[in-house]
Order: structure tokens, then C-alpha cells, then sequence
């Protein structure tokens, strides 16, 4: 709950500076507001295994290690992405169950078409954004809307994706501990 009210409190803070750097501008402010999913019912609290497909836990485990990143940031980025579809395509191109796009997946020397290599592809290049911005809601940010644009505004860079990283952070506090 902490961590809820953390992001919920950096939100209001973010769309205040936004609000008072345009008034002192003159500029009007245009109002964000993220969907930030309401918290998971007790029943959804993880201890023990990460509700992994079975077919997938190889390569998601994999995935982890490769990457050094918590198993349960990547299952809960899938289940945001994909909700484990492998065969899932966004109409940015993104393919999988991490929703990569083929040139990225190329970049990075993997094949997106095949969920192992897809969920490793996800996993290195979150690793990339967490490396490039070293703070979690921008490597999130990132990860979704493209790593320039998020580094030119220095946030994200619309409510598409302020909801997309408060759905991930949320499935990732409520899987917390999982493995």
C-alpha cells in the first residue's frame, strides 16, 4: 500500500509542477490523469510461485538471471503487455509476450518470434532502460513508448503510458516475493 501511495503522491506532484510551470508561462495546462487500477484483492497477493504459464517459467526464470532483473517485474511487464499471449501483436508492431518490436529484437541478437528468446529480448532490453535512466518509471516509460522520447521530456510522455507504468508497478507490488 505504501508503494501505491508513493506513485499515486508522485503522480499529484508531477501534474502540480506541470500545472504551475504553464500558468507562470501563460500557457494553458493540459490535464493528465494516469489509470491507476485499483489494489489487488488479497486473494491476488503472491506467496510462493509467479502465476507463469507453465510452458513459460523456463524462459522467464531464464530471463531473470540473464538479466539480473526480479522475476516478478517481468512477469508482471508480460502480464501488462500480453497477458501471456505469445502469438500477441500491438499496432506498433510489437510482438509477444513482451511486446518487442522485431527491430529491437534484431539489435539485440534474439528472435522475437519465439516466446524464450521474446521473453529474453524483453528482459535485456528493460535491463537497457533501467541502465540508461537508472530509475524504474522511466525504464518503464521507456520501455513503452521508446527510450527518446522519454529522455528528451525527462517523464513520460503521455497518460497512455503514465497508466501503463502504474499498471506494471502495481501487478509488480502485488507479486512481490514471488518466484
Amino acid at each position: 500500500m505504501s508503494l501505491r501511495l508513493i506513485a499515486l503522491l508522485a503522480l499529484t506532484g508531477i501534474a502540480c509542477f506541470a500545472s504551475a510551470t504553464s500558468a507562470a508561462h501563460g500557457k494553458r495546462a493540459a490535464i493528465v490523469v494516469a489509470h491507476i487500477p485499483a489494489l489487488p484483492e488479497k486473494s491476488e497477493s503472491v506467496t510462493g510461485l509467479c502465476p507463469i504459464p507453465t510452458g513459460f517459467r523456463p524462459a522467464f526464470l531464464r530471463a531473470a538471471h540473464d538479466s539480473g532483473l526480479q522475476l516478478s517485474m517481468l512477469v508482471a511487464v508480460a502480464q501488462v503487455e500480453s497477458e501471456f499471449k505469445p502469438n500477441a501483436v500491438s499496432p506498433a508492431d510489437a510482438h509477444g509476450l513482451m511486446q518487442i518490436v522485431p527491430t529491437t529484437a534484431a539489435e539485440l541478437k534474439l528472435d522475437v518470434g519465439k516466446p524464450a528468446t521474446n521473453v529474453l529480448a524483453g528482459a535485456r532490453y528493460l535491463r537497457l532502460m533501467l541502465d540508461r535512466f537508472s530509475r524504474t518509471d522511466l525504464a518503464l516509460a521507456a520501455y513503452n513508448a521508446g527510450p527518446t522520447v522519454v529522455e528528451r521530456l525527462g517523464r513520460a510522455p503521455n497518460s497512455e503510458s503514465l497508466s501503463y507504468v502504474a499498471n506494471v508497478q502495481q501487478r509488480w507490488a502485488a507479486l512481490a516475493g514471488c518466484s
